[in-house]
């Protein structure tokens, strides 16, 4: 009796290890989706600038769209948690549809090769940016899932593994943002 007791105390301990790694490996998966999406929006960030000096000689009349660019980018790089990171990522991709389409009104910009090469890295970005995010909230929503089923809700709890929050893009930021110079 006292074996019977023990084996089953034994496969009770390996199950609730075997279920707190599982919760381990997925928000470890979740941290590096995160990370996935910070290394594009910091590619991103680092675009801007040039981009906005790459224009900024032709386009001397329209330097308040060009400020609202780069305040637009120093706000989504303080942002710290993530509501508040996808509203500023909003905000700056909305800054950025209008600085492209004022570029249309100048026809020697939209044929300067610098900005045509900027523009094809910010797209190319911009699609990074998009696959990094469906990577991170697949990784959350498996998480999630993990931390809310029966029985690895009970070994979530007891470890104190807190559900993660979905990146979701802010209501201005719904539409795929149209680039182009052409």
């Amino acid at each position: 009796m006292f074996w019977i007791i023990l084996l089953v105390l034994v496969l009770l301990a390996m199950y609730v290890i075997m279920i707190y790694n599982g919760l381990v490996t997925l928000r470890a998966q979740v941290k590096n989706a995160w990370s996935q999406i910070d290394v594009q929006l910091k590619r991103r960030y680092d675009l801007i600038p040039n981009l906005v000096e790459a224009v900024k000689g032709y386009m001397g009349y329209e330097q308040e769209t060009l400020q609202k660019v780069i305040q637009a980018r120093a706000e989504a790089m303080k942002a710290s948690s993530m509501a508040t990171r996808a509203e500023k990522e909003g905000m700056l991709t909305e800054a950025l549809k209008s600085l492209f389409a004022l570029t249309e009104n100048y026809p020697d910009l939209k044929a300067n090769q610098n900005v045509l090469q900027l523009q094809e890295e910010l797209t190319s970005t911009e699609n990074k940016v998009a696959f990094s995010r469906q990577f991170y909230n697949d990784s959350v929503m498996s998480y999630n899932i993990k931390c809310e089923t029966f029985p690895s809700n009970i070994i979530a709890g007891i470890f104190n593994f807190l559900k993660e929050e979905f990146f979701q893009a802010a209501e201005g930021d719904r539409a795929v943002p149209k680039v182009s110079l052409r």
